[in-house]
């Protein structure tokens, strides 16, 4: 079969395979929570400035090389060398455990709402409690990740698009309903002014969230050689994608302003505004809490594999992909399935003290749901720091390298426009480490310790393991 005839992918393949990797539900909650209805200003600016030459660099990434298999830290091995490309490993992997840390508590959330209907289950207990029942969860979890994913994959699958389906369906009833229903607009007086962010620091503390929820768009790079013609089709489907998006986020928004009163936001709708907001509909349109359960039902499944995949997937990648010279021996053992064991129970070590330390300085479940959530919106995005800087580095060195797809062919404002998203992208990182409540109280200042301890730490930590692997080799 020659290559024209294996390039089936066209535009619209890519922006639908891209949109159901990248685009969830929680994203527009969590902002909604954040931000308000200002939140709608905000999405316009962030897909504009940032989401779509995100995108568009990513697809040139991966033209240029279509052969890596690790991702971004196959680019920066080509461009920056094999010490880069260790740390960009290191750190794909590491920003993985506060999310790893989360999951077990949007499992239980999830369970609670399926089974009584209310998200009172969480806060019925002690959060040093609930966190215990998260670490038992992520440890089931651990071990069943060592014994294969394949079933728990077609799972997965079949959950996270039924998650996708409903979340769409949400918009489009929740949008409908004043006029079908006569439901009534939670958020009084909207006018123009009130889509109008102020752009003071408690604004800036919260825009690591909308960076959170448009990365991940190297997911995308290995479909940019798929295409008929990457020139054309892939920047097409990009900027489809980036449509789709800014769709699905402003109508999603807008629908919450129609639920949730934008001026007096609920304090736990970040820990069970999805809930919230299918309970509500069902209301709307006379079907009670059905449309929450399968939701829920749904949500609890495809939480389970992503928590599971999240496990072993980063892992392999830095295992298999990173340089041996900054691996210790002893974290690429395997048994005889072919799972890392030790990297395993690093994992295991990791993720259990990130679930029970917080639980004993921050007082209530939805606090502490509330940081390990804009705690992932921190870390998570310092991974895409090495797109930008592949990218850079790529413009500076672009007569080595061959691409059948250029996002940009000025070297020089390639190289502005990389330099642009790291800055923005490390400004977000930075101001997020704030915490988002009012009174400066001791859990203020434990938060904000924790934000920055635990950055620091987990970076810090792959700074530890050349060093151990060098005096082996001694």
């Amino acid at each position: 079969m020659n290559s024209i005839e294996q390039k089936k992918l066209r535009w619209y393949n890519v922006a639908l395979i891209a949109f159901v990797s990248v685009w969830g539900f929680g994203n527009v909650v969590n902002n909604y929570a954040n931000q308000g209805l200002t939140v709608i200003t905000s999405w316009v600016l962030i897909i504009a400035l940032y989401f779509v030459p995100y995108a568009l660099m990513v697809g040139q990434m991966g033209s240029t090389f279509k052969e890596g298999k690790g991702g971004v830290s196959s680019w920066i091995k080509e461009t920056m060398g094999p010490t880069v490309a260790f740390f960009a490993a290191w750190t794909y992997w590491v920003v993985h455990v506060p999310y790893l840390a989360q999951k077990p508590q949007g499992i239980l959330i999830a369970l609670g709402w399926a089974f009584t209907g209310t998200g009172g289950l969480t806060s019925k207990y002690s959060p040093i409690l609930i966190q215990t029942a998260c670490l038992v969860v992520f440890l089931i979890f651990l071990w069943i990740a060592s014994y294969g994913l394949a079933s728990l994959k077609r799972i997965g699958t079949i959950a996270g698009l039924a998650v996708f389906i409903m979340s769409l369906l949400y918009i489009l009833l929740a949008i409908t309903a004043p006029a079908l229903t006569g439901a009534k607009i939670a958020t009084a007086n909207i006018t123009f002014k009130t889509f109008i962010p102020d752009f003071n620091f408690a604004y800036f503390t919260t825009i690591s969230m909308l960076v959170f929820a448009v990365g991940g768009a190297e997911k995308i790079s290995p479909y940019v050689n798929q295409t008929r013609n990457p020139a054309r089709e892939f920047p097409r489907g990009m900027i489809t994608l980036a449509i789709m998006v800014a769709i699905c986020a402003l109508l999603g928004s807008f629908a919450m302003g129609l639920m949730f009163d934008s001026n007096n936001i609920p304090a736990d709708l970040k820990m069970n505004g999805q809930y919230y907001a299918f309970q509500i509909l069902g209301g709307y349109y006379g079907l009670g809490n059905g449309l929450m359960i399968l939701y829920a039902i749904a949500n609890t499944l495809a939480q389970i594999s992503a928590l599971a995949f999240s496990i072993d997937a980063p892992l392999k990648v830095l295992l298999s992909d990173a340089d041996r010279r900054y691996i210790p021996e002893g974290l690429m053992k395997t048994n005889s399935r072919g799972t890392p064991v030790n990297g395993y129970m690093m994992t295991g070590i990791l993720v259990g003290i990130l679930i029970i330390i917080p639980a004993l300085g921050i007082g209530n479940m939805n606090s502490l749901y509330n940081w390990l959530l804009d705690l992932n919106s921190i870390v998570m995005p310092l991974r895409y720091l090495f797109v930008f800087l592949a990218f850079m580095a790529l413009m500076k060195a672009a007569d080595k390298f061959k691409s059948e797809y250029q996002f940009v062919k000025n070297k020089t404002w390639g190289f502005i426009i990389g330099l642009w998203c790291f800055i923005f992208t490390a400004f977000a990182c930075i101001m997020g480490m704030f915490p988002k409540v009012e009174a400066y109280t001791s859990e203020w200042y434990f938060q904000f310790i924790m934000n920055i301890v635990t950055a620091c730490l987990l970076i810090a930590l792959g700074l530890v393991l050349p060093q151990i692997a060098k005096m082996q080799r001694k």
